[in-house]
């Protein structure tokens, strides 16, 4: 199979370029009509000569996933159904806001984990993403975007990130180098339901990212009943990790938390919250549970959040009511299954 001209790093580019007898400018050159003027037709890359645009043509890939359909809430936020090469089907969300512009993202086709809330996990693992996968998603939101700006980047599609780590690591060092998507650390965030063994392997790798975990209850038999794969997870020994996590980045941790209603809104449940995150220097997310067809969970009323809420000021920390974009379109947090 033909490498993806999206899945080089400079570096790589560069000694590619030069097994093939080409000089050190042109990783420059190709570099610069990917990402300044975006276009990865090879023979549209009119400063290399022609027979080097022939050889990188005959030698790499530059297939781009096909949007097969786009949906645009109320709100501006569009959802768009991706083909890939293989016919397998994902979904991006580009939610505009103020001078902000953020693109959700997939890292697998389905997803393993069976969190009972969540229309992904219908679905089942399929498979991980390719890096050129998961880059063609951002590339595609720029083309979609034109003059304006891509500012953030949340990988909170399909999928668990850390299942597929080492594409999202390689992925997320080519959005962050100086010469492909130039992102900052502090504008990608990596969501995870809380790998232990994972979480210890990205910690490792000292790459800078935001980090959100998805919580949903400080109450392990809780948890585990909405998200049966933390049984393999004891609560403890996350707080653990994610206190490791924390030593290494200068950015706080950001809890979510779904609001069920009648399951992880009462008081024991402030209780154990209020005590699971007391030491840790993080922010928390509450986000009202967003309806999905023929799952049996309800949304809070607006008196019962502003309640849960206020129960959370005793923290000494921000805590945050994310109002869910697209849900009008299926493109909220938990909503999305690739359906045409």
């Amino acid at each position: 199979m033909k490498r993806h001209i999206l899945e080089f790093l400079p570096n790589e580019l560069n000694k590619y370029l030069i097994q093939i007898n080409e000089k050190k400018y042109r990783t420059k050159q190709v570099l610069n009509w990917i990402y300044a003027n975006k276009t990865l037709n090879f023979h549209n890359m009119s400063t290399l000569p022609e027979s080097l645009r022939e050889i990188l043509t005959r030698d790499l890939d530059n297939y781009l996933p096909q949007i097969l359909k786009v949906d645009i809430s109320s709100d501006g936020t569009k959802k768009y159904l991706l083909s890939l090469a293989d016919d397998k089907r994902i979904e991006m969300v580009l939610i505009p806001r103020e001078e902000k512009n953020t693109l959700c993202i997939s890292s697998q086709v389905g997803c393993a984990h069976g969190c009972n809330f969540c229309a992904t996990a219908s679905l089942g693992l399929i498979r991980n993403l390719k890096v050129y996968e998961i880059l063609s998603q951002v590339f595609l939101a720029m083309m979609e975007l034109k003059q304006k700006k891509l500012t953030n980047i949340v990988f909170m599609g399909m999928g668990e990130p850390l299942d597929n780590l080492e594409n999202v690591i390689k992925s997320v060092k080519i959005l962050q180098h100086e010469q492909c998507f130039k992102f900052s650390p502090r504008r990608i965030t990596i969501s995870t339901c809380g790998i232990i063994p994972k979480l210890k392997e990205l910690t490792d790798s000292g790459l800078k990212i935001k980090l959100a975990v998805s919580l949903n209850s400080a109450i392990q038999e809780k948890r585990e009943k909405i998200m049966p794969s933390c049984k393999k997870y004891p609560l403890p020994e996350l707080k653990k990790a994610l206190l490791n996590f924390r030593k290494g980045t200068p950015y706080r941790i950001t809890f979510e938390y779904v609001l069920i209603k009648d399951f992880n809104m009462g008081k024991e449940d402030v209780k154990t919250l209020l005590k699971f995150l007391g030491d840790i220097s993080c922010k928390l997310n509450v986000i009202v549970w967003n309806e999905v067809e023929s799952l049996p969970y309800k949304a809070p009323t607006e008196n019962e959040i502003e309640n849960f809420i206020n129960s959370m000021k005793k923290l000494s920390f921000a805590v945050t009511f994310r109002k869910s974009r697209g849900e009008d379109i299926n493109a909220a947090c938990g909503q999305l299954a690739a359906k045409v």
